[in-house]
């Protein structure tokens, strides 16, 4: 198992919202070293599979709607450290600016994350990349980089992480993912409190034999679509 340091959580922005009580220990340091050399084998390898299908869509993302080709985030990652997360724009370019409007028609649960089944601003080949997952292809280039992990809890907006409960701050404990426990068990049919022990467990149950098992039945989840809108 990686074990992870010790934390305790603040609700204080836009400082980071995770503190480490201990110095990392030389056994902490060989286990973030093995899993970000992981990290780095799949993600490179994975990402010059798929070039010519990022290639593909990103031609049919600039023919099919007017906009950027690349949509840029800015996420809440480790310790509550902002970044630059990166996807194929599968949604109009006006998109952000009607969100307020649409928030009253949330379909999660909750209303800490915004998800709305069939969201207007999705532009009919967004429907179809977000259902497979394609829209994410870009964001191997971000574990390349370290903001992100293989596998790991999901990035979120810093407007969606000042929601959470000291609970589930203990997910900003490692880096975000791009698959997870949420990722294979129904993305958006689980519940936002499901969702939070999920990504909870997986802080508390980390190792490579784990991200090795959550990374084999991404492929499975994907191609079933289920919970994707």
């Amino acid at each position: 198992m990686i074990v992870q340091p010790r934390i305790t959580t603040t609700p204080i922005f836009p400082e980071p919202v995770i503190a480490l009580r201990h110095p990392v220990t030389p056994d902490e340091q060989a286990c973030s070293f093995w899993k970000r050399m992981f990290d780095l084998a799949v993600s490179g390898f994975c990402f010059f599979l798929f070039l010519p299908v990022m290639v593909g869509v990103a031609i049919l993302v600039k023919l099919t709607s007017k906009g950027p080709v690349f949509y840029k985030s800015r996420r809440v990652g480790l310790s509550g450290r902002e970044f630059n997360m990166y996807k194929f724009r599968s949604m109009y370019a006006d998109a952000d600016a009607k969100l307020s409007d649409l928030w009253d028609k949330n379909d999660q649960e909750g209303g800490v994350c915004f998800k709305m089944k069939k969201d207007p601003r999705v532009t009919p080949l967004g429907r179809f990349i977000r259902k497979y997952s394609l829209d994410e292809l870009p964001q191997f280039w971000n574990v390349l980089m370290g903001d992100c992990s293989m596998v790991g809890p999901r990035a979120l907006h810093r407007h969606e992480v000042e929601k959470f409960s000291d609970f589930a701050m203990q997910r900003l404990a490692v880096k975000p993912g791009l698959t997870c426990f949420w990722q294979i068990s129904g993305r958006n049919d689980v519940s936002f409190d499901q969702w939070m022990e999920m990504d909870v467990r997986y802080v508390q149950e980390m190792s490579l034999s784990l991200d090795a098992k959550i990374l084999l039945l991404t492929p499975r989840a994907v191609i079933k679509g289920t919970g994707a809108y």
